[in-house]
């Protein structure tokens, strides 16, 4: 009796199984491979990126997170990009930097306590260099008042993008041709940079 009802519960499960393999499973859009301009941009238009957490830089725009730069003081507790109409459209979260109350003090940045936020629209978007094994390509993002130039990189799955970057003017050695995203090219205040400018956003649907 006992062999029977078993047999009966595992034709019952078999037969769930079947029932559910009837329905339509939600298709995937196709990820294109990230070795031109347009297959990059194209793939980010729409997109929102965000970088939180561990996957914030010591030195966000090459600049030290614990040291009091005034304005451009880069203490983040969270940055969310929307990319829209070919433009970054860019919300911080800034984090506070405690026992630093001058310009040029260092003190340590707490991102875990939020001090207010910023919003920026980027001017233009420029994707170039793309390199031919999808590894590396050139960004400059160009806003009111300042810009951003460096270097980036999608995962092949796009769900991850990386940008190194840095303020314009204030290094050099920072393109695909000087070196991989990461690599150790780049100088800044005529010194060689050493800290980790890559900032690492999580890429979503909006």
């Amino acid at each position: 009796m006992k062999k029977k009802l078993m047999t009966a519960v595992v034709l019952g499960a078999l037969s769930l199984v079947g029932c559910g393999s009837d329905t339509t499973t939600p298709q995937t859009p196709a990820v294109p491979k990230f070795d031109t301009e347009a297959n990059i941009r194209n793939y980010l238009e729409g997109k929102v990126l965000t970088m939180e957490g561990d996957n914030i830089p010591g030195y966000p725009n090459g600049l030290d997170e614990d040291v009091n730069y005034g304005s451009a003081t880069q203490c983040y507790q969270k940055v969310q990009i929307t990319v829209s109409g070919g433009n970054f459209h860019v919300n911080s979260n800034l984090a506070t930097l405690r026992d630093a109350p001058a310009v040029l003090n260092k003190g340590t940045c707490d991102h875990a306590a939020i001090l207010g936020t910023q919003n920026f629209d980027s001017t233009s978007f420029l994707v170039e260099n793309v390199s031919a094994d999808t590894s590396c390509f050139d960004i400059t993002v160009t806003y009111a008042g300042f810009k951003q130039v460096g270097r980036g990189k999608l995962a092949a799955d796009g769900k991850m993008l990386t940008l190194e970057l840095y303020f314009d003017g204030k290094a050099s050695g920072y393109t695909c041709k000087d070196g991989a995203v990461g690599s150790q090219t780049v100088t800044a205040n005529s010194a060689p940079f050493t800290g980790n400018a890559q900032q690492v956003y999580v890429v979503s649907a909006q």
